[in-house]
């Protein structure tokens, strides 16, 4: 087992109103499977996304990550474990704006200890010409590879991927696809949640989250 989640809730409160936002949801993924979340818009992906990485607490439930518990512990304990077993990918991207990618990624690779080849990634992405580039600089489809770069730089043993192929053509989107194959078959466990039917069909198996619950 490599990520857990066991009866996972999520709910967010304002004033008197309570908005339930993830119900009850388990599930696991082993190593080296790449597994596909999709579900309409507000039906809690991003939610359950950030749950299982650590940058959000869920309500209730556990979440397990490489046989270590994730869950109930403090941001910084979270953060400490993100960084070592994680690859997070967020709709929004994870580059800080006042570096440039290259530095975004140093910087990542110290916080997380690794060692892999930055360059080697980037050429991995069709990125290595925007090495240098500041993150405003680079176009969508250039800035999600980018993201993703960031997520895989410390070649983590989960990679969960938040719309990775939302703003890439066919073509960028299928190169992606088959860089995240290869990290599978490196034994890394991968959630992605799209809705593109080209991701789906490159997971090996797919979920369906529907008003908060896992339906399938």
């Amino acid at each position: 087992m490599t990520l857990r989640a066991d009866n996972i809730y999520r709910f967010y409160r304002a004033g008197d109103e309570e908005t339930l936002a993830v119900k009850g949801v388990s599930l696991e993924i082993e190593p080296g499977e790449v597994v596909t979340l999709s579900g309409p818009s507000g039906s809690g992906k991003s939610t359950l996304l950030a749950c299982l990485a650590g940058t959000d607490e869920p309500s209730g439930g556990t979440v397990w990550v490489e046989g270590l518990r994730m869950s109930g512990r403090s941001e910084a304990a979270r953060a400490a474990l993100r960084a070592r077993h994680i690859g997070t990918m967020a709709q929004s991207g994870n580059l800080l704006a006042h570096l440039t990618l290259i530095d975004n990624l140093r910087l990542a690779q110290q916080i997380g200890h690794g060692s892999g080849s930055i360059p080697q990634l980037l050429a991995d992405l069709g990125i290595a010409d925007r090495a240098k580039a500041w993150p405003n600089e680079l176009s969508g489809g250039e800035l999600a590879r980018a993201s993703l770069a960031v997520a895989l730089v410390n070649d983590p043993a989960v990679l969960l991927a938040d719309e990775p192929t939302g703003e890439l053509d066919e073509a960028t989107e299928a190169r992606l696809l088959t860089l995240v194959r290869s990290r599978a078959e490196s034994g890394c466990a991968i959630l992605i949640a799209s809705h593109s039917p080209a991701v789906r069909r490159a997971g090996d198996r797919a979920l369906l989250l529907e008003d908060g619950r896992l339906v399938a």
